[in-house]
């Protein structure tokens, strides 16, 4: 019985990875990452930060949530949040240059939160830090759609992950984020 138990075990273990599991061989703050305007952004600078990461998109249904981050970034950046806005077009609905991608942002929704360059963000192709978040975290952190989310702690490794119909002003993401500040 004991034998069949410990198998048992072993297998449930192997096929539902979870952070316990994590080998985090490098943190988020090791990774650099192309910001919108060009420059680099080391993501060492937000050491000792929380940061969510979410994968956006100009022609979303989701594109509204926009309103709810910039939100978020007002609410709580004085008190070491980053909201980091990934602009990507792995879904196939991002504007096809960063110029328009920020004018978009800046003129509809006033964002002031960093945004970076347009990144892959699933597959083969997708940014290491999205490649690490899934490594590390599992297929949660993996992107299934724009607007997904990806709450970083303040020691660098994934926290959560939330779908992308979890809006960022919902009551989830905000006891999450205050849970860890």
């Amino acid at each position: 019985m004991k034998k069949f138990l410990f198998i048992g075990l072993t297998i449930f273990m192997f096929f539902f990875k979870n952070t316990a599991l994590a080998n985090y061989d490098k943190v988020f703050f090791d990774f650099k990452i192309e910001s919108i305007t060009g420059e680099v952004i080391n993501l060492e600078k937000y050491k000792n930060k929380v940061i969510l990461v979410v994968n956006t998109a100009s022609y979303c249904g989701f594109t509204k949530q926009y309103d709810e981050l910039q939100e978020l970034w007002d609410l709580y950046k004085d008190n070491g949040l980053i909201v980091l806005g990934v602009p990507s077009n792995s879904f196939n609905q991002e504007k096809k240059n960063d110029k328009n991608v920020k004018e978009f942002c800046e003129v509809n929704f006033n964002i002031n939160f960093p945004l970076t360059t347009i990144t892959n963000v699933k597959g083969n192709n997708a940014h290491e830090l999205f490649k690490w978040a899934k490594d590390n975290y599992g297929k949660s952190a993996v992107p299934k759609w724009n607007f997904h989310k990806i709450l970083i702690n303040k020691e660098g490794k994934v926290e959560n992950t939330f779908a992308s119909i979890t809006k960022p002003m919902s009551k989830k993401i905000i006891k999450a984020i205050e849970n860890i500040l």
